[in-house]
């Protein structure tokens, strides 16, 4: 269990997730604070979870172990130059869960001392909207001032929201964006066209919708829970001359692999550019 004061700055729906699943494993509300404009977001918080709630960002950055900015990308700039003093001064842990903002930047926004070198201890996260039900992806780059035990402490409350990986490079976090961090819409589209289909073949809508999302939920499970790789999974329900054999024709006709390919490149490429507009943005 974790043993150190947290603080959220932002209380969206990633927050609310990540301090739902630190209190269900033990962590005391009491040891965890909460920052936002929003007091409705806040009061619903802490009366659910127990957690402190602030209106100042420096007062929470000088009073926590560890700091998660939990704000719209665009607004992270504005917050870190905001809590910069306190956090040059406390020295604490900081988890960025703020798609697409490179560590280098977060490092100079919150530097307060550019002659100098920053020695903050940065977690860059890239989490999936599936964390709110604790079920995310997560993965994880630390910067090189993060020590192994900060970064089991990181692990242990992205942990909170579902499965976590660490990344050697951070140049990785594009793939992982296209990968995971959009994933959940590819499958939903997935699903969508299935019961869309499913509809057109004579189902109710009802119908349609229970079997298209139980049957991704299952065959997800399966390639979790399974040591064969989704390939031959595949292959196992895909009898000779069977149903399962036609269908799957049809779609690697219609060149099902290489769209996936060519929408997760640019899907790729479109968080290398937004990092570099976030940055170039909030120097300004």
């Amino acid at each position: 269990m974790i043993n150190k004061k947290i603080g959220f700055i932002g209380s969206g729906n990633m927050a609310y997730s990540l301090v739902g699943g630190l209190t269900s494993t033990g962590v005391q509300g009491k040891n965890i604070w909460v920052s936002d404009p929003s007091t409705d977001k806040m009061a619903q918080m802490s009366s659910h979870f127990g957690t402190n709630i602030s209106s100042n960002n420096i007062d929470l950055a000088q009073s926590v172990d560890i700091i998660i900015l939990a704000v719209k990308p665009q607004q992270l700039a504005q917050v870190c130059a905001e809590i910069a003093t306190a956090t040059s001064q406390s020295n604490p842990l900081v988890i960025s869960i703020a798609a697409g903002v490179l560590s280098k930047d977060i490092e100079i926004w919150l530097n307060t001392q550019p002659e100098k070198e920053s020695n903050l201890a940065l977690v860059r996260c890239m989490p999936n909207t599936p964390a709110l039900v604790q079920s995310g992806a997560t993965a994880l780059f630390a910067n090189k001032n993060v020590s192994d035990e900060q970064k089991t402490l990181a692990e242990s409350i992205l942990r909170a929201a579902g499965l976590t990986l660490w990344l050697e490079n951070e140049s990785d976090m594009d793939a992982v964006t296209a990968l995971s961090g959009s994933g959940p819409a590819y499958l939903f589209l997935v699903i969508e066209a299935m019961e869309k289909a499913g509809v057109k073949l004579g189902l109710d809508e009802k119908t349609a919708h229970l079997l298209a999302i139980q049957t991704a939920f299952g065959a997800s499970k399966m390639a979790l829970e399974s040591d064969d790789s989704p390939e031959t999974l595949r292959k196992k329900v895909t009898s000779p001359g069977g149903t399962t054999e036609k269908a799957i024709g049809i779609l690697q006709d219609g060149q099902l692999e290489t769209l996936f390919e060519k929408a997760l490149s640019g899907a790729k490429e479109r968080s290398i550019e937004l990092a570099q507009i976030l940055g170039n943005t909030s120097e300004q």
